[in-house]
């Protein structure tokens, strides 16, 4: 029964080491409508065991450029927004010429005990519109450490694919508003990144069984 319970130890201790990386990583969430305004919230944890995160850059798209950004105070931090000149100007929905988007956010760590310190995470959030007409939008960014190492987060996943090493944020915007009245609703995709409610609920379910089988070896060897 001891042989026993060391196993299924250490088969559980290799399950939660796999699942854990696999959502350690740089995402992104927002409340936004697809054509409308929101806030998009960056999740940013340090996976480093000797540096400390100082900076994120965050790339925003060009090819569906957003014009208008403002960002959150937050103490310890700077934030610069970033245009630029679009490489063909386009209309927007009340007519109107576009010819500069924001090209990138980036937040800077002032001082050493700012920095987000390894095992920690921090977030960063920005207010973002008029927000793409699509379902999803990908922000890739780059993670700068205090030892210089720079993890860029710009790959992108692909459905019925294992998470890439390195995926780049994305967002899932709401319908626009009545949206949902006037197209059949799409067919749930599978996430190919796993949500913390599951790896919460594996976790539990280890736990409580090894301690069941602990309790049942020691009532044997009481016996």
């Amino acid at each position: 029964m001891l042989r026993t319970f060391a196993a299924v130890t250490a088969t559980a201790a290799c399950a939660v080491a796999l699942a854990a990386p696999a959502s350690a990583h740089v995402k992104a969430t927002s409340d936004g409508a697809q054509g409308g305004w929101g806030v998009v919230t960056f999740r940013v944890p340090t996976e480093s065991d000797t540096a400390s995160t100082t900076d994120l850059l965050v790339t925003l798209p060009d090819d569906q450029p957003i014009v208008s950004v403002s960002t959150q105070q937050k103490p310890g931090w700077t934030a610069t927004v970033t245009k630029k000149k679009l490489a063909s100007p386009q209309k927007d929905d009340d007519g109107n010429e576009i010819t500069e988007y924001i090209s990138t956010v980036e937040w800077k760590a002032t001082a050493p005990q700012a920095a987000i310190a390894p095992g920690q995470f921090d977030t960063f959030s920005i207010s973002a519109g008029p927000l793409p007409k699509t379902e999803s939008l990908s922000l890739p960014a780059a993670q700068t450490y205090s030892d210089g190492k720079v993890v860029n987060w710009n790959e992108k996943a692909v459905t019925g694919q294992s998470e890439p090493e390195h995926p780049a944020p994305t967002v899932h915007l709401k319908p626009a508003a009545g949206a949902e009245h006037d197209a059949p609703a799409a067919a749930a995709q599978p996430s190919a990144t796993p949500a913390w409610p599951g790896l919460t609920a594996l976790a539990v379910s280890v736990i409580a069984l090894l301690l069941g089988i602990a309790n049942l070896a020691l009532s044997r060897r009481k016996n």
